[in-house]
């Protein structure tokens, strides 16, 4: 039987309010009772994406590009068993992924031959998409401390054909003080308090929360990012980004790090915020597609009547809508060492 319909909390909501414009507030509940479809990304590693794409629709799915991202497609949800039951699946040669999640490592931008760092990486999406992304040269690390879902990111892994990453059943949050520097770019996608994946389809989607668990994940955040920072290579890149709307995971995390850091830390403006994420470079030349909305807004720079640094206006959070799952980015580029 199906879980019954029921509303969000309501301090949540109250909070939501204060952060989503108003005119996009309406959208923003609406996506809370909607069923996405799947989206998924072609593994470049292991398959001709010309070749899956047609296999795929060949077999009756009906695929969706996306504009800005030429390796992610979406089909209607009743279609999501069918895919996992393909032979395309089981070969490795696609990976079910969230769209809102894609584009970390595409602001990231990781390239070949350097040497990164995902430091919260199961089940490994993420840490496979860089992968791809460096055409599996140069020097790939995955860390993730829950050895359940360590063994999952090791399966997927070795599934997908990503053979230039090495895994490390360890808690981020010592990694800066074990690898000081080492690191040309970092992806950190925080564990969080999971607000995006609240479904008013299924109430235990949103069942562990209250802003006493928001606060917990928050204590947490901040000493991973700081982690992050110590790893990161001074003149390095490292990506932030979490599932939740809660500015305490968000911004006031980022905010922490610039005053502690000052011009050591400073935040770049992202891509998707620039010119709406064009496709980049090393991506498979652009086909015709139907548009998947990118509904974004700046980062926040006041918080329950408190400034915050002036620069988070640089971050970005992707609203939810039809398609797409609510997420925050913010690049951060070390100026300077910190030791």
């Amino acid at each position: 039987m199906s879980e019954p319909f029921l509303p969000l909390p309501e301090a949540f909501i109250k909070r939501l309010q204060q952060i989503v414009p108003p005119q996009q507030l309406a959208s923003v509940l609406e996506s809370f009772y909607q069923i996405k479809p799947t989206s998924f990304r072609i593994n470049t590693l292991k398959s001709d994406p010309e070749q899956v794409k047609q296999q795929l629709q060949d077999e009756g799915f009906d695929l969706q590009p996306v504009a800005w991202f030429n390796q992610a497609f979406t089909i209607p949800n009743e279609q999501r068993r069918a895919l996992t039951e393909s032979n395309a699946f089981y070969q490795g040669e696609i990976y079910i992924q969230s769209l809102s999640s894609m584009l970390a490592p595409i602001e990231l931008a990781p390239q070949p031959g350097e040497t990164v760092l995902d430091l919260a990486a199961a089940p490994g999406g993420k840490t496979l998409q860089m992968a791809c992304m460096m055409n599996n040269q140069g020097a790939l690390s995955a860390v993730e401390p829950v050895k359940s879902r360590f063994f999952k990111l090791k399966a997927n892994l070795e599934q997908q054909g990503a053979s230039m990453v090495k895994t490390y059943l360890t808690d981020g949050r010592t990694v800066g003080g074990k690898c000081p520097e080492r690191f040309d770019r970092v992806l950190l996608d925080a564990p969080c308090s999971s607000e995006s994946r609240f479904s008013q389809l299924t109430p235990k989607s949103w069942s562990h929360w209250s802003l006493k668990k928001v606060k917990e994940v928050a204590k947490k955040q901040k000493k991973l990012l700081l982690s992050a920072l110590y790893s990161l290579k001074p003149r390095g890149i490292m990506l932030y980004s979490t599932c939740s709307f809660s500015p305490e995971e968000n911004e006031a995390i980022v905010n922490h790090i610039l005053k502690k850091f000052g011009e050591a830390v400073i935040l770049e403006p992202l891509q998707l915020s620039i010119n709406r994420l064009q496709v980049p470079a090393n991506n498979l030349q652009a086909h015709s597609s139907t548009s998947i909305p990118l509904e974004i807004q700046p980062g926040l720079t006041e918080w329950n009547q408190k400034s915050l640094h002036p620069e988070l206006a640089n971050s970005t959070r992707v609203l939810p809508n039809k398609v797409m799952d609510g997420f925050y980015l913010c690049k951060l580029k070390k100026i300077a060492s910190f030791f």
